[in-house]
Protein backbone atom coordinates (compact mmCIF):
# COMPACT_ATOMS: atom_id res chain seq x y z
CA UNK A 1 0.00 0.00 0.00
CA UNK A 2 1.59 3.57 -0.72
CA UNK A 3 1.86 6.60 1.37
CA UNK A 4 -1.11 8.58 -0.33
CA UNK A 5 -4.24 8.97 1.43
CA UNK A 6 -7.29 6.31 0.66
CA UNK A 7 -10.65 8.50 -0.57
CA UNK A 8 -13.44 7.43 1.75
CA UNK A 9 -16.32 8.12 -0.68
CA UNK A 10 -14.01 4.96 -2.87
CA UNK A 11 -13.70 3.19 0.41
CA UNK A 12 -17.94 3.49 0.60
CA UNK A 13 -18.33 2.43 -2.32
CA UNK A 14 -15.75 -1.49 -1.97
CA UNK A 15 -18.00 -1.59 1.22
CA UNK A 16 -21.24 -1.54 -0.24
CA UNK A 17 -20.37 -3.74 -3.44
CA UNK A 18 -19.26 -6.15 -0.59
CA UNK A 19 -22.83 -5.77 0.82
CA UNK A 20 -24.99 -5.65 -2.35
CA UNK A 21 -22.92 -8.03 -4.77
CA UNK A 22 -22.92 -6.32 -7.99
CA UNK A 23 -21.69 -2.74 -9.19
CA UNK A 24 -25.29 -2.06 -11.00
CA UNK A 25 -26.62 -2.68 -7.49
CA UNK A 26 -24.10 -0.07 -5.71
CA UNK A 27 -24.61 2.41 -8.95
CA UNK A 28 -28.48 2.51 -8.23
CA UNK A 29 -28.34 2.28 -4.48
CA UNK A 30 -25.41 5.40 -4.90
CA UNK A 31 -27.15 7.43 -7.53
CA UNK A 32 -24.10 7.07 -9.98
CA UNK A 33 -23.80 5.52 -12.87
CA UNK A 34 -22.31 2.17 -13.23
CA UNK A 35 -19.14 3.04 -15.24
CA UNK A 36 -18.48 5.72 -12.24
CA UNK A 37 -18.07 2.66 -9.85
CA UNK A 38 -16.22 0.88 -11.92
CA UNK A 39 -14.10 3.74 -12.26
CA UNK A 40 -14.25 4.68 -8.63
CA UNK A 41 -13.00 1.39 -7.68
CA UNK A 42 -10.26 0.66 -9.77
CA UNK A 43 -8.49 4.63 -8.69
CA UNK A 44 -9.14 2.87 -5.06
CA UNK A 45 -7.25 -0.04 -6.54
CA UNK A 46 -4.34 2.18 -7.91
CA UNK A 47 -4.09 3.86 -4.22
CA UNK A 48 -3.96 0.97 -2.00
CA UNK A 49 -1.47 -1.07 -4.62
CA UNK A 50 -3.81 -4.52 -4.97
CA UNK A 51 -6.18 -5.55 -6.84
CA UNK A 52 -9.68 -5.76 -5.55
CA UNK A 53 -12.06 -7.04 -7.83
CA UNK A 54 -12.28 -9.85 -10.18
CA UNK A 55 -14.43 -11.27 -13.14
CA UNK A 56 -16.94 -13.03 -12.02
CA UNK A 57 -18.88 -14.80 -14.52
CA UNK A 58 -21.09 -11.95 -15.59
CA UNK A 59 -20.53 -10.35 -12.65
CA UNK A 60 -17.51 -9.20 -10.30
CA UNK A 61 -16.56 -10.13 -6.76
CA UNK A 62 -14.29 -9.47 -4.22
CA UNK A 63 -10.61 -10.62 -4.48
CA UNK A 64 -8.75 -11.24 -0.53
CA UNK A 65 -7.16 -7.98 -0.54
CA UNK A 66 -10.81 -6.49 -1.67
CA UNK A 67 -12.27 -8.30 1.60
CA UNK A 68 -9.69 -7.73 3.88
CA UNK A 69 -9.42 -3.71 2.91
CA UNK A 70 -13.81 -4.26 3.43
CA UNK A 71 -12.72 -5.25 7.11
CA UNK A 72 -10.66 -2.38 7.50
CA UNK A 73 -13.03 0.24 5.59
CA UNK A 74 -16.29 -0.53 7.98
CA UNK A 75 -14.84 0.75 10.90
CA UNK A 76 -12.85 3.22 9.66
CA UNK A 77 -15.97 4.82 7.95
CA UNK A 78 -17.94 4.23 10.83
CA UNK A 79 -15.01 5.80 12.67
CA UNK A 80 -15.38 9.02 10.14
CA UNK A 81 -19.02 9.11 10.82
CA UNK A 82 -18.50 9.09 14.60
CA UNK A 83 -16.45 11.79 13.96
CA UNK A 84 -18.55 14.08 11.98
CA UNK A 85 -21.17 13.13 14.10
CA UNK A 86 -19.62 14.44 16.93
CA UNK A 87 -17.97 17.43 15.77
CA UNK A 88 -21.39 18.56 13.80
CA UNK A 89 -23.10 22.02 15.01
CA UNK A 90 -25.89 19.80 17.36
CA UNK A 91 -23.35 17.52 18.57
CA UNK A 92 -23.48 16.67 22.23
CA UNK A 93 -19.95 18.94 23.67
CA UNK A 94 -17.28 15.86 24.23
CA UNK A 95 -13.81 17.09 24.72
CA UNK A 96 -11.06 18.93 26.37
CA UNK A 97 -11.35 22.92 26.10
CA UNK A 98 -8.12 24.74 26.80
CA UNK A 99 -8.37 28.13 27.86
CA UNK A 100 -5.86 30.27 28.72
CA UNK A 101 -6.77 33.52 30.56
CA UNK A 102 -6.00 36.66 33.33
CA UNK A 103 -6.39 35.93 37.25
CA UNK A 104 -9.71 37.51 37.74
CA UNK A 105 -11.36 36.04 34.25
CA UNK A 106 -10.10 32.67 35.50
CA UNK A 107 -11.08 32.91 39.23
CA UNK A 108 -14.42 34.70 39.10
CA UNK A 109 -15.80 33.45 35.64
CA UNK A 110 -14.37 29.91 34.61
CA UNK A 111 -13.88 28.64 37.53
CA UNK A 112 -17.37 28.45 38.29
CA UNK A 113 -18.25 26.68 35.80
CA UNK A 114 -16.43 23.60 36.66
CA UNK A 115 -18.68 22.31 38.58
CA UNK A 116 -21.84 23.00 36.13
CA UNK A 117 -20.15 21.32 33.77
CA UNK A 118 -19.02 18.39 35.83
CA UNK A 119 -23.05 18.00 36.56
CA UNK A 120 -24.62 18.96 33.42
CA UNK A 121 -21.95 18.26 30.73
CA UNK A 122 -19.70 15.30 32.04
CA UNK A 123 -17.86 14.60 28.65
CA UNK A 124 -16.43 18.33 28.51
CA UNK A 125 -13.34 19.07 30.49
CA UNK A 126 -11.42 22.44 31.03
CA UNK A 127 -7.27 22.69 30.63
CA UNK A 128 -6.87 26.08 32.70
CA UNK A 129 -3.36 28.27 31.81
CA UNK A 130 -3.40 31.65 33.68
CA UNK A 131 -1.97 34.32 31.54
CA UNK A 132 -2.16 38.04 30.99
CA UNK A 133 -3.31 38.64 27.51
CA UNK A 134 -0.60 38.89 25.26
CA UNK A 135 0.33 35.63 26.29
CA UNK A 136 -2.99 34.41 26.28
CA UNK A 137 -2.73 35.65 22.87
CA UNK A 138 0.22 33.92 22.11
CA UNK A 139 -0.50 30.92 22.55
CA UNK A 140 -3.59 31.04 20.53
CA UNK A 141 -1.64 31.95 17.60
CA UNK A 142 0.84 28.80 18.34
CA UNK A 143 -2.96 26.83 18.06
CA UNK A 144 -1.65 25.45 22.51
CA UNK A 145 -5.09 26.92 23.29
CA UNK A 146 -8.46 27.03 22.24
CA UNK A 147 -9.60 30.45 24.09
CA UNK A 148 -8.07 33.44 25.23
CA UNK A 149 -9.74 35.41 27.91
CA UNK A 150 -8.17 38.61 27.37
CA UNK A 151 -9.63 42.37 28.12
CA UNK A 152 -8.67 45.90 27.19
CA UNK A 153 -9.23 49.19 28.39
CA UNK A 154 -12.00 51.93 26.89
CA UNK A 155 -8.81 54.33 27.06
CA UNK A 156 -6.31 51.83 25.62
CA UNK A 157 -8.28 49.19 22.93
CA UNK A 158 -6.50 46.55 21.82
CA UNK A 159 -5.37 46.24 17.87
CA UNK A 160 -8.05 45.23 15.48
CA UNK A 161 -6.64 41.57 15.00
CA UNK A 162 -9.28 40.29 11.88
CA UNK A 163 -7.32 36.68 12.69
CA UNK A 164 -9.52 36.02 15.31
CA UNK A 165 -13.08 36.09 16.86
CA UNK A 166 -14.00 38.01 19.35
CA UNK A 167 -17.13 38.06 21.77
CA UNK A 168 -17.23 41.02 23.94
CA UNK A 169 -17.83 39.52 27.59
CA UNK A 170 -18.63 41.87 30.48
CA UNK A 171 -17.26 44.80 31.37
CA UNK A 172 -16.24 46.57 34.63
CA UNK A 173 -15.40 50.40 36.07
CA UNK A 174 -11.76 51.05 37.42
CA UNK A 175 -10.70 53.42 40.05
CA UNK A 176 -8.04 55.32 41.98
CA UNK A 177 -6.37 53.71 44.87
CA UNK A 178 -4.56 56.21 46.95
CA UNK A 179 -3.13 55.89 50.50
CA UNK A 180 -5.93 56.68 52.91
CA UNK A 181 -3.88 59.86 53.98
CA UNK A 182 -3.50 61.52 50.59
CA UNK A 183 -6.35 64.23 50.35
CA UNK A 184 -7.87 64.32 46.82
CA UNK A 185 -10.18 67.01 45.55
CA UNK A 186 -13.07 65.91 44.16
CA UNK A 187 -12.62 66.51 40.15
CA UNK A 188 -12.69 64.74 36.87
CA UNK A 189 -10.11 61.77 36.03
CA UNK A 190 -7.60 64.57 34.63
CA UNK A 191 -8.26 66.23 38.11
CA UNK A 192 -7.47 63.80 40.31
CA UNK A 193 -4.28 62.25 38.12
CA UNK A 194 -3.23 66.18 38.32
CA UNK A 195 -3.41 66.05 41.82
CA UNK A 196 -1.49 62.93 42.00
CA UNK A 197 1.43 63.97 39.43
CA UNK A 198 4.25 64.44 42.18
CA UNK A 199 3.46 60.74 43.31
CA UNK A 200 4.98 57.17 42.36
CA UNK A 201 2.71 55.35 39.99
CA UNK A 202 2.30 51.46 40.03
CA UNK A 203 1.50 49.37 37.35
CA UNK A 204 1.23 45.95 36.02
CA UNK A 205 4.34 44.08 35.42
CA UNK A 206 2.97 41.54 32.46
CA UNK A 207 1.08 43.73 30.40
CA UNK A 208 1.03 47.22 29.64
CA UNK A 209 -2.15 48.32 29.00
CA UNK A 210 -2.98 49.85 32.54
CA UNK A 211 0.24 51.50 32.21
CA UNK A 212 -1.38 52.83 28.63
CA UNK A 213 -4.64 54.69 30.57
CA UNK A 214 -2.28 55.98 33.30
CA UNK A 215 -0.69 57.45 30.79
CA UNK A 216 -3.16 58.94 28.76
CA UNK A 217 -5.09 60.34 31.51
CA UNK A 218 -1.51 61.97 32.89
CA UNK A 219 -0.91 63.67 29.09
CA UNK A 220 -4.77 64.73 29.27
CA UNK A 221 -3.80 66.15 32.84
CA UNK A 222 -0.50 67.92 32.01
CA UNK A 223 2.38 65.31 32.96
CA UNK A 224 4.58 62.48 32.43
CA UNK A 225 3.85 59.79 35.20
CA UNK A 226 6.13 58.70 37.25
CA UNK A 227 5.99 54.41 37.38
CA UNK A 228 8.27 53.39 39.97
CA UNK A 229 6.83 49.97 41.00
CA UNK A 230 5.12 47.38 39.03
CA UNK A 231 3.48 43.93 40.12
CA UNK A 232 1.47 41.26 38.78
CA UNK A 233 -1.26 40.72 41.59
CA UNK A 234 -3.77 43.02 42.28
CA UNK A 235 -3.53 42.01 46.25
CA UNK A 236 -0.16 43.05 45.89
CA UNK A 237 -0.46 46.22 44.24
CA UNK A 238 -3.26 47.14 47.71
CA UNK A 239 -0.62 46.54 49.84
CA UNK A 240 2.13 48.78 47.83
CA UNK A 241 -0.44 51.56 48.10
CA UNK A 242 -1.06 50.75 51.42
CA UNK A 243 2.37 50.84 52.43
CA UNK A 244 2.72 54.66 50.66
CA UNK A 245 4.71 53.22 47.83
CA UNK A 246 2.47 55.02 45.45
CA UNK A 247 -1.01 55.24 43.66
CA UNK A 248 -2.74 52.53 41.20
CA UNK A 249 -5.37 51.55 39.39
CA UNK A 250 -8.05 48.92 40.81
CA UNK A 251 -11.22 47.51 39.78
CA UNK A 252 -13.87 49.45 41.28
CA UNK A 253 -15.69 46.50 42.78
CA UNK A 254 -12.87 45.39 45.05
CA UNK A 255 -12.85 46.20 48.65
CA UNK A 256 -10.29 48.59 49.71
CA UNK A 257 -7.75 47.68 52.26
CA UNK A 258 -6.89 49.19 55.68
CA UNK A 259 -4.71 52.32 54.61
CA UNK A 260 -5.97 52.24 50.98
CA UNK A 261 -8.63 54.79 50.22
CA UNK A 262 -10.69 54.36 46.68
CA UNK A 263 -10.93 57.24 44.07
CA UNK A 264 -13.64 57.11 41.68
CA UNK A 265 -12.94 58.39 38.40
CA UNK A 266 -15.28 59.80 35.69
CA UNK A 267 -15.22 62.24 32.86
CA UNK A 268 -13.74 60.11 31.27
CA UNK A 269 -14.26 56.62 33.16
CA UNK A 270 -12.01 54.02 33.21
CA UNK A 271 -13.56 50.88 31.86
CA UNK A 272 -11.91 47.17 31.65
CA UNK A 273 -13.69 45.63 28.91
CA UNK A 274 -13.17 41.47 28.72
CA UNK A 275 -13.00 39.33 25.48
CA UNK A 276 -13.54 35.85 24.38
CA UNK A 277 -11.18 35.18 21.71
CA UNK A 278 -10.93 32.06 19.35
CA UNK A 279 -9.11 31.42 16.15
CA UNK A 280 -11.46 31.16 13.17
CA UNK A 281 -13.59 28.97 12.72
CA UNK A 282 -13.31 26.57 15.97
CA UNK A 283 -16.61 28.06 17.76
CA UNK A 284 -18.34 25.65 15.19
CA UNK A 285 -17.13 22.73 17.41
CA UNK A 286 -19.38 22.15 20.29
CA UNK A 287 -17.74 22.24 23.40
CA UNK A 288 -16.05 25.49 22.64
CA UNK A 289 -19.37 26.94 22.37
CA UNK A 290 -20.64 25.82 24.93
CA UNK A 291 -17.55 27.06 27.17
CA UNK A 292 -18.14 30.49 25.29
CA UNK A 293 -21.97 30.37 25.90
CA UNK A 294 -21.65 29.67 29.67
CA UNK A 295 -18.92 32.58 30.04
CA UNK A 296 -21.78 35.21 28.57
CA UNK A 297 -24.09 33.33 30.68
CA UNK A 298 -22.00 33.99 33.65
CA UNK A 299 -21.09 37.71 32.50
CA UNK A 300 -24.40 38.59 32.08
CA UNK A 301 -25.40 37.34 35.64
CA UNK A 302 -22.63 39.38 36.85
CA UNK A 303 -21.70 42.14 34.81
Amino acid sequence: MNDDLVDTRRLALLCELSRLGSMRAVAENCHVTTSTVSQQLAALAKEVGQVLVEPDGRGVRLTPAGRRLVEHGVRILDTVEAARLDLSAGAEPNGTVRVAGYLTAVRDFLLPLVVRLSEQYPRVRLLVREHEPPESLELLADDAVDLALTYDYNLAPAPANRSVEVTPLWSADWVLAVPAGLDLPAASSTGVFAACAGLDWIANSRHTADETVVRTLASMAGFTPRVTHRADSLDLVQHMVAAGLGVALLPADRAPLTGVRIVPLADPPVVLRAYAVARPGRLQWPALALVRALLQERAGRTG
